[in-house]
């Protein structure tokens, strides 16, 4: 059957389509795919700390001994010996999680769009850092809340800023560990502030933790999940210390909810690949990443001073930036007048690239700030790159 000038469709989208945004930073990839860009704007792990070779023999293990079960569907929660192997990983500081309360997801972004799912109506009041995580802030934005900042300084969020903004508020969504996109680190006082806070206002709180093991010094702090099983949901990723091309992460909740995410994760994609979880499992069973991990440390930690000496010897005496102890992130702050989204479109022009931070802010965006990135970046490619920022900078004073 043929059918002869077809009339154009069209197309009539849905409500929820209209709210979906193109993530900015991902848009500047596309640019920082040019061999000659330094790019300082993607969030990603360094390919030099992928561990290809360890990789390479699990999956030749599990498909050679359990390969029909590796390839067959698998339960939603996930596979059970790696949810075992995580609650206990977490089990720690005086706390008992079960596997049981362990959801694997297909990277950790999707447990942002279950929970978004399951907490959040239009109109319900989310509370976030000021500034916050984008891939967050984009993912909680299709169901329409109510966002509210929660004031932060150079220590982080500010606990006692929450009862001001609390009121009907559906969660408070925060990142205790060298945090995306500022790299400052919670401690352990403020910690135990929030937890409190939360529990005594019924506040469910979202840690979302990819960071965490990547302390420069080997010192994570406590969980805040381990303060308060109940009252805290944790979330986890292996794309930081692992790679992030198996898209494999975890979400912890207490059970009433846990199990309503899984009914969620039902009808978004049944459950998340069986093979890459067998194979993450038979790479972490037996103590790999405590020998991984350091390496990955070592060398994040050297790209990050490179960069800190670096804008101490180019950038302005008017600009400042963060120290992060852990993590992939510097965060810079310029003089009010100058306009980061200005300064990328130069910066391109001579080959640089950062991620302005204006699109991290769920309210009263600083136009003034940007986000930079050292980890995939080569020392002396840092150096050259961060001299160009700070021409640029200077130029504009």
């Amino acid at each position: 059957m043929n059918i002869e000038s077809p009339s154009p469709i069209a197309w009539r989208f849905s409500e929820r389509a209209g709210q979906l945004q193109s993530s900015f930073i991902r848009e500047i990839l596309k640019i920082t795919q040019q061999p000659q860009i330094i790019s300082f704007a993607g969030g990603l792990p360094s390919p030099a700390t992928f561990p290809v070779d360890a990789m390479k023999a699990a999956f030749d293990k599990v498909l050679s001994t359990a390969g029909k079960t590796a390839l067959q569907y698998g339960p939603t929660d996930g596979y059970p010996p790696l949810r075992q192997w995580i609650a206990e990983m977490l089990s720690r500081d005086g706390a008992t999680i079960v596997p049981e309360q362990v959801l694997m997801v297909s990277g950790s972004q999707q447990a942002l769009d279950l929970l978004g799912k399951v907490l959040i109506d239009e109109g319900s009041r989310v509370l976030v850092e000021t500034p916050s995580y984008l891939g967050a802030l984009q993912a909680f934005s299709v169901y329409r809340p109510e966002f509210k900042s929660v004031l932060t300084d150079d220590n982080g969020l500010v606990p006692s800023s929450i009862p001001a903004v609390a009121e009907g508020a559906r969660l408070l969504y925060a990142l205790p560990n060298f945090q995306n996109p500022t790299g400052r680190t919670l401690s352990t006082a403020r910690r135990v502030e929030l937890v409190e806070t939360c529990a005594g206002l019924g506040l469910p709180l979202i840690e979302d933790d990819p960071y965490g093991a990547l302390s420069y010094k080997g010192n994570p702090l406590p969980k805040m999940v381990a303060m308060n099983p109940a009252g805290v949901i944790y979330m986890g990723s292996f794309s930081k210390v692992l790679t992030p091309g198996i898209r494999l992460g975890y979400v912890v909740a207490p059970l009433p909810l846990v199990r309503v995410l899984e009914r969620a994760k039902q009808a978004a994609d049944l459950h998340t690949a069986q093979l890459t979880q067998m194979v993450v499992h038979e790479v972490v069973k037996d103590g790999f990443l405590d020998r991984h991990i350091p390496t990955i440390r070592e060398l994040y930690g050297n790209q990050c001073q490179v960069m800190l000496d670096a804008m101490a010897e180019h950038f302005p005496a008017s600009a400042t930036w963060t120290k992060p102890e852990g993590g992939m992130f510097i965060w810079a702050t310029l003089p009010p007048h100058i306009d980061a989204m200005e300064l990328l479109d130069a910066a391109i022009k001579e080959n640089v690239a950062f991620v302005p931070g204006a699109p991290f802010y769920a309210n009263a965006p600083e136009t003034n700030t940007l986000r930079l990135s050292f980890v995939t970046v080569p020392p002396e490619r840092i150096r050259h790159g961060i001299a160009v920022l700070g021409k640029l900078i200077a130029a504009r004073m």
